[in-house]
């Protein structure tokens, strides 16, 4: 797979030297920083102690030196990459106390990333000979929803919107708010640019019928079983994108792809997803 283009590293390094600082508090590593001497060195090997696919190596590697220039990174596999457990993913090498003082910091982000990334490898694979694509939603983690997003195009899926302000969903709120789902994408679309796309949730084929009439550019189908996704698709002949959304587990997205949609789109992938386990092993080289 191509691999997808990370967030910027202005805002990689921010997020970094915020979890540095909630790490080290404001006495630093007083475990490593009182037994170990300052001139000692090591090569650390960040290891996959599981299978999976890989996204945030090189971010979460960036927490050695964003410490401690001194260190240095060698990477051994690439972000979108498939890894068999015990294969080593980088070498770092530096002083001992800087190794241990960023370990947790790059472990945490690189495991919850590639947790993601391997989740949605695994729909993906799921999913194989259908239509349908893996998406995300905006049930991300305080702060990391662009590396989120990342992992998940790691995984071979793709990005819903990033934010509020980069496309119009109407959910039911709105809907209720409004009075009508043709109401609000009315009311939407007297009020955007050209160029910004309007979805609309809808839980029936009534709720369809009109986000359709209306000009909708693509329905959210919430929540309905895979004989209503299938009627869904036929009513919407191509008129706009189709997805499906709610209660999507790897049990049933086979079903729902095979419904016909163009998308199905998953919370969980970003604010639950198992950590894939990513370990850090020490060989001390000694004082320089």
């Amino acid at each position: 797979m191509t691999q997808p283009l990370p967030p910027p590293d202005l805002e990689v390094d921010a997020l970094l030297r915020r979890a540095l600082t909630e790490d080290l508090g404001r006495a630093g590593d007083v475990t490593s920083n009182s037994i170990i001497p300052a001139g000692h060195r090591s090569v650390g090997h960040v290891v996959a102690r599981a299978p999976g696919r890989i996204a945030g190596l090189r971010q979460g590697a960036r927490a050695f030196t964003l410490f401690d220039p001194e260190v240095e990174v060698r990477l051994l596999v690439s972000d979108g990459d498939e890894v068999v457990g015990g294969e080593r993913l980088a070498e770092i090498t530096g002083p001992t106390r800087s190794l241990l003082a960023a370990e947790r910091t790059c472990l945490n982000l690189l495991g919850h990333l590639s947790g993601i990334a391997t989740a949605t490898a695994d729909m993906m694979r799921r999913i194989d000979g259908t239509r349908a694509r893996i998406v995300d939603t905006r049930k991300t983690l305080p702060g990391l929803r662009a590396l989120e997003k990342y992992a998940v195009r790691c995984g071979g899926g793709a990005n819903h919107r990033f934010g509020l302000d980069d496309a119009v969903l109407i959910k039911d709120n709105h809907v209720a708010a409004v009075g009508s789902v043709a109401g609000a994408i009315k009311a939407a679309r007297a009020a955007v640019g050209h160029m910004v796309k309007v979805e609309c949730e809808v839980d029936s084929l009534a709720q369809l019928d009109e986000a359709l009439a209306a000009g909708v550019d693509a329905v959210l189908l919430d929540n309905m079983t895979p004989d209503e996704l299938r009627a869904a698709v036929d009513r919407v002949a191509g008129r706009c994108v189709t997805e499906a959304s709610g209660g999507v587990t790897a049990e049933t997205v086979r079903a729902i792809a095979e419904s016909g949609v163009d998308l199905i789109s998953m919370g969980w992938l970003t604010h639950s997803a198992p950590q894939l386990d990513i370990a850090f092993d020490l060989v001390v080289t000694g004082a320089p």
